[in-house]
Formats: C-alpha cells, sequence, structure tokens
C-alpha cells in the first residue's frame, strides 16, 4: 500500500510549483520579517527615543517629544565629534582607493593565475583572523616600544617619526596614541573590502573596449585613463561604501589605538553607558544614518550598486 507520506509532499510541490509567488514569499517572509522587525524596528526606535530628553536635576528621561536634545548634539563639542569622524572616514577611504587600486588592478590585468589565487588569499587571509586580535596587535606594532619605533631606530629614522608625531592635532607620544596610528589600523583593517569591488568591477571592463582603443592608436596611458578607469569608478565608490560606512561606525579601533578626543561610536557608548542619556546616544547614531543616507544618493549616481 503506496505511503501518504509522498502524496502529502508531491501536493506541496505541485501547488508551490503553480504558484511561484507563494514559493517566493515562503522563502523571503521570515527574512523580510526579521529585516523589517528586529533591524529597521531598532532603527526605528532609536529615532523616537531621539526625540526624548534628560531632565539635567533628577536624570531621568522625560518621555515626551522635544528637540532639546538635538540641541545638544548640534553644541561645538559634539560637531566636533561628528566633523573628526567624517573627516576620518573620507581619509580612511582615499588611502584604502590608493592601496586597492594598483593591487587590484595588477590582480585582473597582469597576474597570472596562480599569481592571481595568492593574491586573493593574501588580502582574504586577514579577513579570517579576530578582528580584536588584529587591532590589539597593530596596538603593540604602533606603541612607543614596538617594531615601528625599533626599525626607525635601525634606519636612522628617528627624526621622521617624531617630526610626524609632532604635528598638531594628528601626532601624539607615540603611533599608538595618536590618530595617524588610528588611520593606520583602519586602513589596514578596511582595505579588502576596496580590494575586492574594485577587482569586480575591472572584470567586467570589455576587453573589446580596451582592444579598440589599441586599435585607434591610443597609448596604454590614455587607453587606462579613458576607458579603464572611468568604468572602474562603480567599483572604487562601492569600495568606499564599505570603508566610509564602517570607519564611521566603529568605536574599537579608536578605544584601542587613539587618544582620547572621542568618535562617534565612543560618544555613544558613553552617552547610553557612563552618562545614562539614552536620547542623546541615540541622537548621535542619527548622525552617521543621515550622513550615510546622502552618501549612498551620490554613491548611486555613480552606478556603485552594480559594482557591489
Amino acid at each position: 500500500m503506496p505511503s501518504a507520506h509522498p502524496r502529502f509532499t508531491q501536493r506541496i510541490a505541485n501547488t508551490l510549483y503553480r504558484r511561484p509567488k507563494l514559493l517566493l514569499a515562503i522563502l523571503l517572509g521570515p527574512p523580510l520579517i526579521w529585516l523589517g522587525v528586529i533591524y529597521l524596528g531598532s532603527l526605528f526606535a532609536l529615532l523616537i527615543q531621539s526625540f526624548f530628553h534628560l531632565d539635567e536635576f533628577s536624570g531621568v528621561v522625560i518621555r515626551e517629544f522635544s528637540l532639546e536634545t538635538y540641541a545638544a548634539l548640534f553644541t561645538e563639542a559634539n560637531m566636533a565629534i561628528i566633523l573628526r569622524t567624517a573627516t576620518m572616514a573620507a581619509a580612511v577611504t582615499l588611502a584604502c582607493i590608493a592601496i586597492a587600486y594598483p593591487i587590484a588592478y595588477y590582480m585582473v590585468r597582469h597576474a597570472g593565475i596562480k599569481t592571481k589565487a595568492l593574491l586573493f588569499l593574501g588580502v582574504m587571509l586577514p579577513l579570517w583572523s579576530s578582528y580584536l586580535v588584529r587591532v590589539y596587535a597593530w596596538k603593540l606594532i604602533l606603541a612607543k616600544e614596538g617594531a615601528i619605533t625599533w626599525f626607525a631606530e635601525r634606519l636612522h629614522l628617528t627624526w621622521l617619526l617624531d617630526g610626524l608625531l609632532a604635528i598638531p592635532s594628528i601626532g601624539g607620544p607615540s603611533l599608538s596614541t595618536s590618530y595617524i596610528g588610528t588611520f593606520i589600523v583602519f586602513v589596514y583593517i578596511w582595505v579588502p573590502y576596496m580590494i575586492l569591488p574594485i577587482v569586480a568591477a575591472l572584470e567586467r571592463v570589455p576587453k573589446s573596449l580596451i582592444e579598440a582603443s589599441a586599435d585607434l592608436g591610443s597609448r596604454p596611458r590614455d587607453t587606462f585613463r579613458n576607458v579603464i578607469l572611468p568604468l572602474s569608478v562603480p567599483g572604487m565608490v562601492a569600495g568606499s561604501i564599505f570603508t566610509f560606512s564602517l570607519t564611521l561606525g566603529d568605536y574599537i579601533i579608536p578605544n584601542i589605538v587613539g587618544n582620547s578626543r572621542p568618535f562617534i561610536g565612543m560618544a555613544v557608548l558613553a552617552q547610553q553607558g557612563t552618562a545614562g542619556n539614552i536620547p542623546l546616544a541615540a541622537a548621535f547614531t542619527m548622525a552617521p544614518i543621515v550622513i550615510m543616507g546622502i552618501y549612498l544618493i551620490i554613491a548611486k549616481r555613480y552606478g556603485a550598486f552594480e559594482a557591489l
């Protein structure tokens, strides 16, 4: 006697086959519900809390609509934190482009199969290790008694290192307690996220266009400037979405490598933890969201989402 179980499963399979929209709803429903409730719901909760304010005398959050928290956010000290973070994110993004583009170009245009595989492994290998381990390793490397200082002494370049650390605003007692060190660690951590989108963009450049440019008498540098570089811009913009947003929201690296002047993530942690000012912490989180919203609109115009 045939089992009823195969008939039941066959009936379900036939129903889903005849109704592809139902199948799509079953497949996408749970993750979309998770995204809507957990992710977007938490962002909406932050937005709501940012319109509350903290009573200065009792320290109690007053759950009434008010713009007092945003008035506090736009003070000179808090705006300096936002500007400092955005400046660091922009500097890290530009440095990642400068480092990643030559590597990606060599991988796509000149490297053989084995060399390309090794380069891919080299790019991906740091991502397989612990984020905190890499940051603390750089903390030791950049310390006053670390490897960089040792090499500078052996190469008689201590004067150069001291000159860098003496630069106002970005210097400090050592690389591990300066914005220069923070910048170096940010670039190291995020540069793989720039290399991979640029590689993807360069691989999509049609070889026929490059050959046509050469047939028309263009020199290699002219072909690069007029054909390859413009077509790889979406990859650079796509990579910048990762490097810019990740730097904008990170609080671990500035907390471990750097000085006491905070970034947005550190300010959020301090406000919701030590100060207990949840509304101001929520208002601080709105700053990178707004900045990234504007950035994504600009990135979309350059075709960045096609290169992701």
